[in-house]
């Protein structure tokens, strides 16, 4: 039998091993006894996901994967919820799950079609995912073209699924199968059960949260937390669907497909405007000066303050703005990172101090003089700006650290309303298939720092897991020290993105180590039908991202 050469990567070391022409990766694993003790899911070789099932026939470089890689952690959590939605199946004859959102390190699972949801009902369905995962059954997968794809859910009664691909310039779908259980899932997965027996169930409102270790904690489920306040703005976001009377990706995929888009557009614009102006009320009867308003990256955040200075105005108050990026400290005294590269984005690279005496100053009614940074020569300008505040003047903050006290450490807690801003994302693909909250901030990113800020697209993506640790660091903790939570994902806005990022996407090349990551969107992308942008009001949140704003130049 013909020999390869595999070389293998697995945790930073790098062996070269021979094996037969036609060995299948998970064989490789066992054969090594390496697949358990470090949780492998899956494979990269080159710039390509490989799954475990995946048959070697050629000399190969092959980096080993886990849940610390994020294909790892998608990979095992999708295939966690095929477990799942198998698990309910086996014990609910008609029953269901609904994939919504995720909080508190996990997935909210709704459960569909089941009389009473309880504690009982939970550690059930827990028992029961727990003996598939010790009966190692395998998920087969397998190919069809798009017209025998259409054929399959239309004759199993699957509509949404149905309605998901009925618009798709995609060739093809891929269905895996559980014990005689088909469904189709957007993503790769592990070879079976016996690979996802590291989970929990948590009984929460109409279902469950399904965890599981996570990247920062790849073989450890992280201690449960509850995020009730995340959990309402999904709730509200959820009503607002309703209104409209969107379920799904497909839904809106006819919607555009017989142009009619427009009137549901000018319905989610009015939603999140009155959301606007009942959190200036709460900030004008609370008589509160300061504003204080965070988010992680390209949430809204800029827009967002705009419109809720004029949502203030209304309220014959005087919205002062107060930029964040003045107080830095001279380049000079900028701390570093742990890789010795300025960081900017630590709380300690702000001159606290000044930032607190001014603020102090000026609510209680004196004249200060604010700084200006120069970001071109790293120092702050020797002409400075005067400010006093009238008596109705109300203090708009906005930055990524408008949430944590050591920001405000001098100013009472009566005097400061904060608010957290994200893109928190409710729409799902179909019943089975949520889409991420960041990857909507990341279409969002890669469109605006196109448009405006002349940053290439793998450049984006290349820094997004920076962006992200940073947004762990210093915004996702304080979250909870918000008065208020306001959502800026729009029903409609990656429809409309699909027509500026694909392009951007198509132009990566199959050798640049983002084109996995490109790869992954692309697939997403095909889904949705691209949308019209004239009915987008000037003041939108999304045209902070694809420009025309009147908020801006």
């Amino acid at each position: 039998m013909a020999k390869i050469n595999l070389s293998l990567e697995l945790n930073g070391d790098i062996k070269t091993y021979k094996f037969p022409d036609d060995i299948v990766l998970c064989d490789v694993c066992e054969k090594l006894n390496i697949g358990k003790s470090f949780r492998i899911v899956a494979a990269k070789e080159g710039n390509e996901i490989r799954e475990l099932t995946y048959k070697v026939d050629h000399d190969a470089s092959i980096k080993f994967i886990g849940l610390e890689d994020i294909d790892g952690f998608r990979i095992y959590t999708r295939s966690l919820v095929f477990l799942l939605i198998k698990a309910v199946k086996d014990l609910y004859k008609n029953g269901d799950v609904c994939i919504k959102n995720s909080i508190s390190e996990g997935t909210y699972c709704e459960l569909v079609r089941i009389k009473e949801i309880n504690e009982e009902v939970i550690q059930k369905i827990q028992n029961r995912m727990k003996k598939l995962v010790k009966e190692n059954i395998p998920f087969k997968k397998s190919v069809l073209n798009i017209e025998k794809g259409r054929e399959f859910y239309k004759e199993n009664g699957l509509l949404n699924k149905y309605n998901l691909i009925k618009y798709t310039d995609r060739e093809y779908i891929t269905l895996y199968e559980c014990d005689g259980l088909k469904n189709y899932f957007y993503g790769y997965m592990v070879p079976s059960t016996g690979y996802l027996d590291n989970f929990e169930l948590v009984f929460y409102g109409r279902g469950l949260i399904l965890r599981c270790p996570t990247v920062k904690s790849p073989l450890k489920i992280p201690e449960f937390v509850d995020q009730k306040s995340i959990f309402d703005v999904f709730v509200e976001f959820k009503e607002w669907n309703n209104i409209l009377g969107i379920e799904n990706v497909g839904t809106i995929n006819k919607i555009i497909h017989e142009d009619k888009l427009g009137d549901y557009i000018r319905v989610a614009e009015a939603l999140q405007e009155k959301k606007i102006a009942n959190i200036a009320d709460m900030i004008c009867d609370s008589n509160k000066r300061i504003v204080l308003i965070a988010g992680p990256s390209s949430s809204g955040k800029t827009t967002f303050s705009k419109r809720l200075a004029v949502q203030l105005k209304v309220n014959k108050k005087k919205p002062v703005t107060i930029g964040l990026d003045d107080y830095f400290l001279n380049r000079v005294d900028t701390p570093k990172d742990e890789d010795g590269n300025l960081d900017y984005e630590s709380i300690e690279a702000l001159d606290i101090e000044l930032f607190n005496k001014n603020l102090l100053e000026l609510i209680n009614g004196e004249e200060v003089y604010i700084p200006e940074f120069d970001f071109k020569t790293g120092k702050r300008k020797e002409k400075m700006n005067r400010l006093k505040l009238e008596k109705n003047s109300v203090i708009v903050i906005e930055g990524i650290h408008g949430l944590n006290d050591r920001l405000t450490s001098a100013i009472d807690k009566k005097d400061k309303f904060k608010i957290y801003i994200s893109a928190l994302t409710s729409l799902n693909l179909d019943e089975h298939n949520r889409i991420y909250t960041t990857d909507n901030r990341l279409l969002r990113r890669i469109v605006r720092d196109n448009q405006f800020r002349g940053i290439d697209v793998c450049e984006t993506i290349e820094r997004w897991h920076l962006v992200r640790k940073g947004e762990e660091k210093n915004i996702f903790p304080f979250q909870k020290n918000a008065d208020v939570i306001f959502n800026s994902a729009l029903i409609y806005e990656i429809f409309v993105l699909k027509g500026y990022a694909t392009e951007l996407l198509e132009s990566i090349d199959e050798k640049c180590p983002q084109y996995i990551e490109a790869k992954r969107l692309l697939g997403f992308l095909s889904y949705f039908l691209k949308a019209p942008t004239k009915d987008i009001p000037k003041d939108s949140i999304l045209r902070e991202f694809i420009g025309d704003s009147c908020f801006f130049d």
